[in-house]
């Protein structure tokens, strides 16, 4: 890479590999749909938005993708989902959640029509592939932030997950 001296790999299979440091500086205020999915979290319950077009998401929209309207209708989805991709996090940064190497996913929650992004607790990538289950493993103590599903777990692994 040129002007810097951050290193990255790129190895046979085509994959690259470098540092990333993302981080934001700034507070804001959730508002009330973030503010009822967030204490829903605090309350080990997941739950999405309705679109117009019926699909549910979650996190939960705002407003309707597709209209543009306020989003009011609500529905609870599982705790429990599939890995529609990963990246693995060798390093973890000060601020994540789990400080020892874990994966990043998007996850399509049970009866969810948009994917999560959350941390999985795996142990290694090797264990990690798209299409796996996984279950939240949930805070020991809520705070109302999404932090309070503390990550995910493979289902076949999942101690302490309540649905």
């Amino acid at each position: 890479m040129s002007g810097g001296t951050t290193e990255y790999t790129i190895v046979e299979d085509g994959s690259f590999t470098a540092p990333l440091e993302l981080s934001y500086p700034y507070k804001r205020t959730v508002g009330p749909v973030l503010s009822r999915f967030l204490t829903g979290l605090r309350d080990h319950r997941i739950e999405g938005t309705v679109g117009s077009d019926g699909r549910v998401h979650v996190p939960p929209a705002e407003f309707d993708p597709v209209t543009g309207a306020a989003l009011t209708e609500w529905a609870p989805v599982a705790s429990t989902g599939t890995i529609v991709t990963w990246s693995w996090q060798p390093s973890p940064v000060e601020g994540n959640t789990l400080q020892h190497p874990f994966a990043w996913a998007l996850i399509a929650l049970d009866g969810a029509d948009t994917n999560l992004l959350h941390a999985i607790d795996a142990g290694s990538p090797e264990v990690l592939s798209t299409g796996m289950r996984v279950q939240a493993r949930w805070a020991a103590e809520p705070s109302g932030s999404i932090s309070d599903i503390e990550c995910f777990e493979l289902a076949e692994r999942a101690t302490g997950a309540a649905s």
